[in-house]
């Protein structure tokens, strides 16, 4: 599924979340990294969500965070 990626920051959690879609209650919840979870869509197994935990604490110890996915980015109308 292509989608724009939304991101959004949740001060008080300290949680960054990437959304390719607002999420939703079928969607299954993996963790693929410790502290990084996934929420993917029920039949294809997308990857339609990151949640990043203690986003700041992270950045604060080390200015790249990495994850352990491969993007393919491209540009797309407003």
């Amino acid at each position: 599924m292509l989608g724009k990626l939304q991101f959004e920051y949740d001060s008080s959690d300290d949680i960054l979340y990437i959304n390719k879609r607002p999420p939703y209650p079928e969607q299954e919840p993996a963790e693929i990294d410790y502290g990084v979870r996934a929420r993917l869509n029920p039949t294809t197994g997308e990857i339609e969500n990151l949640e990043i935990l203690s986003f700041s604490q992270r950045l604060s110890q080390h200015p790249l965070v990495e994850l352990p996915l491969l993007a393919d980015f491209h540009f797309c109308a407003a």
